[in-house]
């Protein structure tokens, strides 16, 4: 077949194909040298290479061809492509290899409806090129597919290409006339055969579900998926809860009919790139947030306005938490310190140690347990939130799904929350025998599959945030272990324990109702400035910007404190493990990025010391505390400094103070 039909059977005319040319030669002539440079041993295994050209460039560099590609992408990829190796055979030179089958991928579209989706596209989509958002919920076996055909003509002899269908599964119709020359005159022949197997007709196929991103949908819609297309090099990118993007084209698929059967037809997108995002990714999304220059300026000059009285500032951010909840001041700072969580840190063996902080909420029923939670999935970029009620292992870790002859993994609630956080109320709901399955992903934050034949290991970096009720009355003389009906290894695997005791205290309950009655609207205005949307920007930026090492004097009060309760809790031994130390160090690392630095000092030391006498479990230090009736002091750095005071002198470290 000649060079003239080759380009014909792209779909685009000479000029059409020129134009692409100029436009890699212009834009794209460094990155095509190093697809040339490339070693080609990965090519026969991946399907070829390709390069990614920005649909921001394209269309500001040629209107006719970035609009061609968004309504004709079917026609317009394939012409990119076939420019692409034409380019490549102009730039030919010793040591450069040409790669006959490598392929132009278009990412970075504009951001229009017509284009980006946050829903997962419909009937009218189909056939233009669309960008949509979501998360993999199943991820099916990398196969391989026959992408064309070459058929020899019995009567001229001469050779063409048929190529696959990709709306039929890939089938390859058998022609019905001779395609050579376009199927012009003077041959009329029906007789073909398929000439010899050709390797690189081959390539790599992989299908993926992606579901719509919950966060971004509105209350009681139920999210949707649709099935993505992989072919070439980016098959095996994305796992099942990893947050992708992914542009392509929306195509009607079918199976060839069957006669008395009623034909099912679905929509799926034939990706062309695929991008995967990390948790710090997501935040900024989610968050809406503005240019990262421009928070920082923000940000940092809320800061600069309470130099003089931080934890004032402090009490403000802490404040917007569950604005219509009365008080829990410490159970509020707990939970956006979960939300911010530490550093995680790997050594030079790959030992990795979680930097994602978990929290358990113990309480008497009406104390707000699950209002913080539903606040938590809404203010997290990322969040799963599920019920203890029925769920199983294979609900919250991953499933295996028979799909045709093959068996599929498909991801359960802790995988979905992967690099966000995973809210689950009515924590004591679930089985015995289930809850088992979440000590791995609180600890190695990892899933182990070994299902239907498939050992994997799936990723599941998430904060847990759980609620329940005390098994009976609560029993302060009785362990936490006991009055929770929980295991030790798992109450280990929890950085913060808050206990929620009804007390009946009629001056608390008094100012509860007049709250409620009269104030509670007044007291979400009071900090407006720290409204949701500006809140949860907040809680991505500083949790993307700042790494906050220790200082040596909070390395001294954390280790100190570590010390007294390995030796004065006997009561509670499964919480004064390493894990306790550990615990300390993330709680701190949070409470620095909440006040805006990246270095743990003093004062971060002292805060995670305070939570952690909260819990009421380690209250050896402060004595016993009543977490369900701490409100906002009306001078926050007077009562720091009183509380630090106190910390430093029970732990013997007057010195420090500073």
């Amino acid at each position: 077949m000649d060079d003239a039909a080759g380009d014909a059977a792209y779909g685009v005319d000479q000029d059409t194909l020129s134009a692409m040319q100029m436009f890699l030669e212009d834009h794209y002539t460094a990155a095509i040298h190093r697809l040339m440079l490339a070693t080609g041993d990965a090519d026969d295994s991946d399907g070829g290479d390709s390069i990614l050209v920005d649909l921001h460039v394209l269309i500001e560099s040629n209107h006719e061809l970035g609009q061609g590609v968004l309504e004709k992408p079917s026609v317009y990829l394939p012409g990119l492509s076939r420019a692409l190796v034409l380019v490549q055979q102009k730039l030919a030179a010793p040591g450069l290899t040409v790669r006959a089958r490598a392929v132009v991928r278009v990412g970075n579209a504009p951001n229009t409806p017509l284009v980006v989706r946050t829903r997962v596209p419909g009937s009218l989509e189909a056939g233009r090129l669309v960008s949509f958002s979501g998360t993999v919920i199943r991820s099916g076996a990398v196969k391989m597919m026959e992408t064309h055909r070459t058929f020899e003509c019995g009567t001229c002899r001469g050779r063409f290409r048929v190529l696959a269908e990709i709306e039929q599964f890939g089938y390859i119709p058998r022609p019905t006339r001779c395609m050579v020359a376009g199927g012009e005159e003077p041959c009329r022949s029906t007789a073909f055969a398929p000439t010899s197997p050709d390797q690189s007709a081959c390539v790599d196929y992989q299908e993926i579900k992606v579901q719509e991103q919950a966060g971004r949908l509105a209350m009681g819609t139920i999210p949707r998926a649709i099935v993505v297309v992989l072919e070439g090099d980016i098959v095996d990118r994305a796992k099942s809860g990893d947050a992708v993007t992914v542009t392509g084209t929306a195509l009607y698929r079918w199976r060839a009919p069957v006669a008395g059967e009623r034909p099912d037809i679905s929509l799926v997108l034939r990706a062309s790139s695929i991008a995967v995002h990390s948790g710090d990714a997501v935040a900024a999304g989610a968050a809406g947030a503005a240019p990262g220059d421009e928070l920082l300026d923000v940000f940092g000059a809320f800061w600069a306005r309470h130099v003089r009285s931080p934890m004032h500032a402090r009490d403000q951010i802490v404040s917007a938490v569950c604005p219509r909840v009365y008080g829990l001041q410490r159970v509020k700072l707990a939970v956006l310190l979960v939300l911010l969580g530490g550093v995680a840190r790997a050594d030079a063996g790959g030992l990795r140690v979680r930097g994602e902080a978990h929290m358990l909420l113990v309480g008497d029923p009406g104390t707000a347990k699950s209002q913080f939670l539903k606040f938590a999935a809404r203010l997290a970029a990322r969040a799963v939130l599920t019920t203890g009620v029925g769920s199983t292992s294979a609900g919250l870790t991953v499933t295996a799904v028979r799909d045709g002859a093959e068996w599929q993994l498909e991801a359960g609630a802790l995988v979905l929350a992967d690099r966000g956080v995973c809210c689950i109320d009515e924590f004591g709901s679930i089985r015995e025998g289930d809850k088992a399955t979440v000590l791995e992903a609180m600890e190695q934050q990892s899933i182990s599959v070994a299902k239907a034949g498939i050992v994997c290991k799936l990723n599941a970096r998430c904060s847990v945030l759980a609620a329940m009720n005390p098994r009976g009355r609560y029993d302060p003389a009785a362990s936490l272990s006991v009055n929770t009906a929980l295991s030790s290894p798992l109450l280990s695997r929890f950085d913060l324990i808050m206990v929620l005791l009804d007390t009946r205290n009629d001056r608390w309950d008094a100012r509860v109702a007049e709250y409620l009655l009269e104030g509670a609207d007044l007291a979400e205005g009071a900090h407006a400035w720290w409204s949701f949307e500006r809140l949860q920007a907040y809680v991505a930026f500083v949790k993307a910007r700042f790494e906050p090492r220790a200082s040596g004097a909070s390395e001294r009060v954390l280790t100190r404190y570590y010390q007294i309760q390995r030796q004065r809790d006997p009561k509670s031994s499964a919480r004064t493990t390493i894990r306790l130390l550990e615990s300390l160090i993330r709680l701190a690392q949070a409470h620095a990025r909440l006040m805006f630095r990246d270095t743990v000092v003093l004062c971060d030391a002292v805060t995670a010391v305070v939570l952690m006498e909260s819990t009421m479990l380690t209250a050896s230090l402060l004595g016993p505390v009543d977490t369900l009736h701490s409100q906002f002091a009306d001078d926050p750095d007077k009562e720091y400094k009183e509380t630090e005071a106190l910390v430093l002198s029970r732990l013997g470290l007057e010195g420090l103070a500073e």
